[in-house]
């Protein structure tokens, strides 16, 4: 299976090894990759069949499919987000010391891919990479409050039951409303999280901003401080991503 793959991988560097050449006859491949034909034609034929390579039906010779396309423009939403938000979040973290994070949805959970640290002795610590159920906490509930209602109302009928739906759903609808979102000690007691959601190019929620706190002194003008700071942080973030408007 390595081999193959590796063969696999010399074709589809032959094929973009010269900018001014887009397609490639079997024999040519052939002779780049020093590979026998019949090897050639049967690795082109799964490429084809994954997106990976297309022939050109008229003279038979291959080029780059445009899944890899697909894959490098995910990689580079990927690490662009990841680079305008680092900074952001830092900057959050410092003015407002306590815990900062950027999670982001993956089917019914979400992933914890940034944190900045709170530098309180006593503080709320989630792990990078910790997976949390969408209808759990500010950050997640936020999101859904920003996914077209339908996407959202999938996710939800599968995560609480069949007669809590109804009101989970225009709690979403209020959230969407105010901008923001607030829980209280639903993964672990005393403490709460205040999210507000990241918008991307395409107008679509990427991911929540949240501040994790411990509430055994929290007050309501503190509350509604860190609500507002999460709120100008996100919005500032998502105009850089290019997905709100500046007005």
């Amino acid at each position: 299976m390595i081999q193959s793959f590796d063969r696999a991988m010399a074709i589809a560097t032959a094929l973009s090894s010269d900018e001014h050449r887009k397609w490639w006859t079997i024999n040519d491949l052939a002779k780049e990759c020093q590979l026998p034909v019949s090897t050639i034609y049967r690795l082109l034929y799964t490429l084809m069949k994954h997106g990976l390579v297309e022939q050109d039906a008229a003279t038979k010779q291959y080029t780059l499919g445009i899944k890899w396309m697909e894959f490098g423009l995910r990689v580079l939403d990927r690490i662009d987000y990841r680079k305008v938000i680092k900074p952001m979040i830092e900057e959050l973290a410092r003015e407002v010391n306590e815990s900062v994070y950027f999670s982001q949805p993956s089917g019914l959970e979400s992933i914890v891919v940034e944190r900045v640290d709170s530098q309180h002795n006593i503080r709320i610590y989630d792990q990078l990479g910790l997976r949390i159920p969408m209808h759990i906490g500010a950050a997640n509930k936020v999101v859904l409050a920003h996914m077209p209602v339908e996407e959202a109302r999938q996710t939800v009928v599968q995560l609480v039951d069949e007669e809590q739906v109804p009101a989970f759903m225009e709690k979403l609808q209020e959230i969407r409303a105010a901008g923001h979102a607030v829980s209280f000690a639903e993964r672990t007691e005393n403490t709460a999280s205040v999210a507000a959601p990241v918008i991307d190019y395409n107008q679509k929620v990427i991911g929540a901003l949240s501040i994790g706190i411990v509430t055994y002194d929290l007050r309501e003008e503190r509350l509604q401080y860190l609500i507002e700071r999460v709120k100008d942080v996100a919005h500032k973030t998502s105009q850089r991503l290019g997905g709100l408007s500046k007005a």
